[in-house]
């Protein structure tokens, strides 16, 4: 049965394009929760740990956050933020589920944000394309991994200022893993782009507090693009940072001009996340352009 579907979405790539669609835009509502649920889990494990070493001087956590209830990213069911009624499972349903409610909950008549809507088709389109760019067979599934986890980060890191372990390590490894192959890269290059993608950044970093005294960015920008090495090589990291420098400085620029909190930070992980998904799919083209216009 399985070489059956197989073959089918090798003979007809539109029904293994729309198949990749419509499983991506289910991913990206579990990626919705994982972009609200895993800074709190990780709030929550911080706290944790804190109380068992000063519990006589930490206070205990809010209601929402007692260390002796079940909060992972299954547990509990998915309720309205500002009312937690649970969400029914067919108002679940990726983007079907927002429109019906007209961007509204059911019980409180509160707006439900429209960026998880968006987060969904993003990972809808992204997948899909994934799926029709490498067609069908083990690059597109690891390119729809990739591009799962990217998203999950950019969100995340927008939201908190926080680039988590548990997703940029397993990205790292993955990369690394899936370059055992030369899917993508030779495992050398791979290998090499994990090294010098935190090297770069590391000494970047540590440039930085030198001149300044300050913290130009935190150890999981390191990691992720130590990750993104391991996927493209270190051909493409260059491109990566120039791209992800340039963009920065165009929109940090626009919001140094707008924002009202001078002391508001501005993360560079999704900078970084952009990037890299632009160089995994035109890698080479961006070398290319880049060693005929401003090397030789």
């Amino acid at each position: 049965m399985f070489e059956n579907i197989s073959l089918m979405f090798v003979q007809y790539p539109a029904i293994w394009v729309t198949t990749a669609l419509l499983v991506c835009l289910c991913i990206g509502s579990f990626l919705n929760v994982v972009i609200h649920r895993l800074p709190k889990m990780l709030e929550k494990e911080f706290l944790c740990e804190c109380r068992e070493y000063l519990t006589d001087e930490l206070k205990k956590p809010s209601n929402d956050q007692q260390t002796d209830q079940t909060y992972n990213l299954v547990k509990p069911n998915s309720t309205c933020p500002s009312c937690n009624t649970a969400i029914k499972p067919w108002h679940n349903i990726p983007i079907f589920g927002w429109l019906t409610l007209r961007g509204k909950c059911a019980n409180c008549q509160n707006p439900i944000s429209v960026r998880y809507p968006l987060v969904e088709l993003l990972t809808g389109v992204t997948g899909a394309f994934a799926a029709w760019y490498f067609g069908y067979g083990l690059a597109a599934f690891a390119a729809i991994i990739f591009t799962c986890l990217i998203i999950a980060m950019t969100f995340i890191d927008l939201d908190s200022m926080l680039l988590p372990d548990q997703l940029t390590l397993p990205l790292l490894w993955l990369g690394l893993l899936v370059n055992y192959q030369a899917i993508f890269v030779p495992l050398h290059d791979a290998v090499l782009g994990a090294v010098l993608g935190y090297l770069a950044l590391w000494s970047i970093f540590w440039l930085f507090k030198l001149v300044t005294g300050k913290e130009g960015m935190g150890y999981g920008d390191f990691k992720l693009l130590a990750a993104l090495g391991a996927w493209m090589g270190y051909q493409a990291l260059l491109p990566i940072i120039l791209i992800s420098s340039f963009v920065g400085a165009v929109l940090g620029i626009i919001i140094l001009k707008t924002r009202k909190d001078e002391e508001q930070r501005i993360p560079f992980g999704p900078y970084l996340a952009i990037a890299g998904w632009i160089a995994f799919y035109w890698r080479d083209n961006l070398i290319h352009f880049y060693l005929h216009n401003f090397v030789y």
